[in-house]
């Protein structure tokens, strides 16, 4: 560690100090602590748990018999030339887009480890293969907390499309600096190379299967460990800094700043709690004394932003790489003001007033999903699927398009 990484004397007293007051406040609030804490084991343990343990255990496995190298040769055209980042990291962006948090991250993670991506196609990568899935916008905050369906179509449109907006802009990242260029990676038959990739990445992995499945379920049961440690942790926090007041005080200074930007100032309190967990801070946009509309774009920019508390997954999950965390945090924030901002000019056309009238609200559900998790489960497998389909499908195109040599004619 060089004196340059060491913490300067005042941000070890900063960190001691909140530290020492956050130790205090578990003291003072042990009720609401033990039962904030109860609450986010039970989440984890029920939902999450059991929702994304099978997928982080598959995409080591695939990474280890070499398919998702493989993949990535196959999405090399599309995603080299359009985001700057390896065609291996398509893979890290349909399962990100198709499972949501932090499944991407940790791909990503992954993939840096390995040295299939440079440092800054890295944090290109987590910016944009980190975000929410479709089946909790549209589940659980649409259906569970709203109560109306169509409310999650506009909200996984909004955010969909600003991620991609989002992907995009990080091209530019670091002076749009990448690794190999699309004629390095794509030569010869496309399909060829891929499957020259598998079984080169499958020699190089070299365990055999029963060996390298211990390994998935062992590592990804240890990073889904701290998942479980992160929602606990965090809704611990939220819990005790609004019993002793702290959210409701700086919840009052933001509410006169809210109507400056056209919001309601009762928005305020899900903002505060959303900044710190996305689940939280959608349930409290939900019930807010704000129009139907500001509701909805206040819970779309918390989703978008997705909270300290999935930050907190992703500094893990890239942990052991020279990923920085910065770039993310500035991704996220971008991707939260445009997915408000999508929202707002959706709203009107997708019919969100109209819906709102003529659909009766079913009764909402705190923190709840109101999917059977098999469903959930089979939802996240068929989207992942399907975006990596369409994915390789667009990446085959755009290379036979630059096979194409077009000629000329000029009639004198």
């Amino acid at each position: 560690m060089t004196s340059q990484t060491l913490p300067s004397r005042r941000s070890s007293y900063l960190a001691a100090l909140a530290g020492l007051v956050v130790t205090v406040a578990f003291v003072m609030y042990p009720e609401a602590a033990f039962e904030a804490s109860l609450d986010g084991l039970k989440l984890w343990f029920e939902i999450v748990l059991p929702a994304l343990l099978p997928f982080f255990t598959m995409s080591e496995i695939l990474m280890g018999l070499g398919v998702i190298h493989a993949v990535g040769v196959l999405l090399e055209p599309l995603m080299r030339p359009v985001f700057r980042i390896p065609g291996v990291g398509g893979f890290a962006v349909a399962m990100g887009l198709a499972s949501g948090y932090p499944l991407g991250a940790k791909i990503s993670g992954r993939i840096r480890r390995d040295g299939l991506c440079t440092r800054e196609e890295g944090e290109r990568l987590v910016s944009f293969a980190n975000t929410a899935d479709p089946l909790f916008m549209v589940g659980a905050v649409a259906v569970g907390m709203f109560g109306m369906a169509h409310v999650g179509l506009i909200i996984a449109i909004a955010h969909y499309i600003s991620v991609v907006i989002v992907g995009f802009a990080m091209r530019y990242h670091a002076g749009g600096a990448s690794g190999d260029t699309l004629e390095e990676t794509v030569r010869g038959h496309i399909l060829a190379n891929a499957l020259d990739a598998l079984v080169k990445a499958r020699r190089k992995d070299g365990r055999p299967f029963g060996e390298l499945f211990s390994d998935a379920v062992r590592e990804s049961l240890s990073s889904m460990l701290f998942v479980g440690g992160c929602i606990m942790m965090f809704s611990v926090l939220i819990r005790i800094v609004a019993d002793a007041g702290v959210v409701d005080l700086v919840a009052a200074g933001l509410e006169g700043l809210l109507p400056l930007i056209g919001l309601d100032p009762d928005l305020a309190l899900s903002l505060i709690k959303g900044t710190f967990e996305i689940t939280i801070g959608a349930q409290e946009a939900s019930v807010a004394q704000a129009t139907l509309a500001q509701r909805v774009i206040a819970a779309s920019a918390i989703i978008g932003w997705s909270g300290f508390s999935v930050h907190a997954q992703v500094a893990a999950m890239v942990h052991g790489t020279d990923i920085r965390i910065r770039p993310y945090l500035m991704a996220r924030l971008s991707h939260a003001i445009l997915a408000a901002v999508i929202t707002w000019l959706l709203w009107e056309p997708m019919g969100g007033a109209q819906a709102a009238i003529a659909t009766a609200p079913e009764k909402a559900l705190a923190h709840g999903f109101p999917l059977p998790l098999a469903a959930y489960w089979g939802g996240i497998a068929a989207a992942a699927f399907g975006i990596t389909a369409i994915l390789i499908a667009l990446s085959l195109l755009i290379n036979a398009c630059r096979r194409v040599r077009w000629v000329v004619f000029r009639v004198r």
